[in-house]
């Protein structure tokens, strides 16, 4: 009979975790598309300021209902530099109280309503046709599933108090004690690190307390060890990372939480708890039964716990962000970087998400857009110097080659990412990248043929005369101007923009027919050196094809809206 009753309990227990654990993901993945502008608008507005830092932090987790993906998120965009370590570490904080939105979440008397939940929005993921209203459903077949998971894990764990000898496990580590507390604090952080999900660990100490296996203070002790086993996460996401101050974050990370928990277990018995049971909560006894047998303020008691000790923390912290981050610096020191695998900073760890690798290849498209530019400055340098300017060719052959190898990474990177399961409009995004990258990298390879072609010139020792040199020269002077034109449309595309950059194309094509026609009409009438004939209507062209990829990339940027900021000076 009893190993019919502990089969049935581990029966509900792994069925109902794993039904909490798939509506986890559901709910996240729904919130991110739903939210999925917003987050990404947050993470752009991310700076040196510790509390918008913070905010940012607490929002986008409760947006996207995890810590560990905005940790994960955040050591990958420090990792790529998008984020340095002290806006990283005001990030990291808020997400430590973004994430105790969950146990709020569960404190909802909605439990029994889990099911018809998960069946109705069933029905709306499967066959409504918007992909805001399926993903809407999505995230609500998520919380149906959360809460139905969890009501099984409450029906499992109900035999456990008619086994005595298997109750008396859960009395080893009761928080009747200093000890006792810290042994259920191990106890969580454990689980946690089992499971790698604090939210998991979260509904099995509600289910468990719940059903009065374990009290009120065992269960608080229980999530404090949650906070520390969740930092597992982000701390396996830095080990791939090549930049320090990723791993930093994820020290920061463990340091937060660990450094928290010791505090409070310390204060935990004589202090914490009778704060929060007779201030927090007005002297509610959170271990008091109702006449159904039910405990009615357990779950918001534990998600009370949770709260106060991230707010508390995160309180102590925030006005030492700077000096934790000089420290962390001292502490973890810059280490010789190894040969780099790849000339991108692209974590390909991060395709699984979404938002965070979008924003990391959209990063390499600007840097890109900026080393094509700074080409076509360099080329102006070496064809209006009569000897030639060896220093700017040579910078135009090395960008080149750095170009084309960006363009491997980046479109290996996107193809990943295209793989994923994303949304529509990331989707539609990660294509006009590729589409950006393949045109950038077609311009650098147009104006290293410009460049070959005057080199050829000069090393004939064969000049272009002072009329063609100049209509040459005008030409180019055209094409960048139309370069910066189409740069601005990448920042802030006005209504205009494809109006202006066809008009502007068809203008530069206008002017280029007109130069072969001149040059034609010079050959019938004087003799002209046939590399010299040649090279001109070589270059001329090879600013057209410049021109053609130039329009291409303000096509794809209307469709796709890769670039919207201006890219960082680099000379990498």
């Amino acid at each position: 009979m009893k190993i019919d009753l502990i089969l049935e309990m581990v029966f509900h227990l792994v069925g109902g975790l794993g039904i909490f654990l798939l509506g986890m993901k559901y709910m996240q993945q729904g919130l991110q598309v739903i939210a999925g502008s917003r987050i990404r608008t947050m993470i752009r507005l991310v700076t040196a300021n510790r509390f918008l830092a913070v905010g940012i932090g607490l929002f986008v987790t409760t947006l996207v209902q995890s810590s560990s993906v905005t940790s994960v998120m955040v050591i990958g965009l420090v990792n790529s530099e998008l984020m340095v370590l002290t806006e990283a570490i005001g990030v990291i904080i808020g997400a430590n109280i973004g994430t105790t939105i969950t146990g709020w979440i569960l404190a909802l008397k909605i439990g029994q309503y889990g099911l018809p939940l998960l069946g109705l929005a069933a029905f709306g993921w499967l066959f409504l046709k918007a992909e805001k209203l399926r993903y809407i459903a999505l995230s609500v077949l998520g919380i149906g599933m959360v809460f139905f998971g969890l009501e099984i894990m409450k029906d499992g764990f109900t035999p456990v108090r008619d086994l005595p000898d298997f109750a008396a496990l859960f009395h080893m580590f009761e928080a009747t004690d200093y000890f006792g507390v810290l042994k259920s604090a191990l106890v969580g952080c454990l689980v946690t690190l089992i499971v790698q999900s604090s939210s998991a660990t979260l509904g099995i100490t509600i289910a468990l307390a719940n059903t009065g296996v374990i009290d009120f203070r065992t269960a608080g002790a229980l999530v404090l060890g949650e906070n520390i086993g969740t930092t597992i996460t982000a701390y396996l996401a830095s080990l791939g990372a090549d930049n320090v101050n990723a791993k930093r974050t994820a020290y920061f990370h463990v340091l937060f939480n660990v450094s928290g928990v010791i505090t409070v277990t310390a204060l935990f018995l004589p202090v914490y708890i009778p704060f929060i049971e007779n201030v927090v909560m007005g002297g509610v006894d959170p271990n008091m039964q109702d006449a159904a047998g039910n405990f009615p303020y357990m779950t918001a008691g534990i998600a009370t716990v949770h709260s106060m000790f991230n707010v508390t923390i995160a309180l102590l912290f925030i006005p030492f962000v700077t000096p934790i981050a000089s420290a962390l610096k001292r502490l973890v020191k810059d280490y010789p970087k190894p040969a780099r695998r790849q000339l991108t900073h692209l974590d390909f760890h991060l395709v699984s998400s979404p938002l965070a690798a979008i924003e990391q290849s959209r990063h390499e498209i600007r840097v890109t857009d900026q080393h094509v530019r700074n080409m076509v400055n360099d080329l102006r340098a070496v064809i209006t110097d009569k000897t030639g300017d060896k220093d700017a060719a040579d910078r135009i052959f090395k960008e080149e080659k750095t170009i084309d190898t960006v363009q491997i990474e980046v479109t290996k990177f996107l193809t990943d990412l295209l793989s994923e399961e994303i949304s529509h409009n990331v989707a539609e995004e990660a294509r006009a990248q590729l589409r950006l990258a393949d045109e950038f990298e077609s311009v650098s390879d147009y104006v290293t043929n410009v460049l070959k072609l005057y080199l050829r010139l000069g090393k004939a020792d064969v000049r272009l005369t002072e009329s063609q040199q100049k209509e040459l020269l005008g030409l180019h002077d055209r094409i960048a101007g139309y370069y910066d034109t189409i740069h601005a449309g990448l920042e802030d595309t006005p209504d205009s923009y494809f109006e202006e950059i066809h008009r502007k194309s068809h203008e530069i094509t206008d002017e280029i027919r007109e130069l072969r026609d001149r040059h034609w009409n010079r050959l019938s009438e004087e003799t002209v050196d046939p590399l010299i004939s040649t090279s001109y209507m070589d270059i001329a062209n090879s600013y057209r094809r410049m021109k053609d990829h130039l329009l291409n990339i303000g096509e794809a940027a209307i469709g796709g809206k890769a670039i919207t900021q201006s890219p960082p000076s680099s000379s990498a």
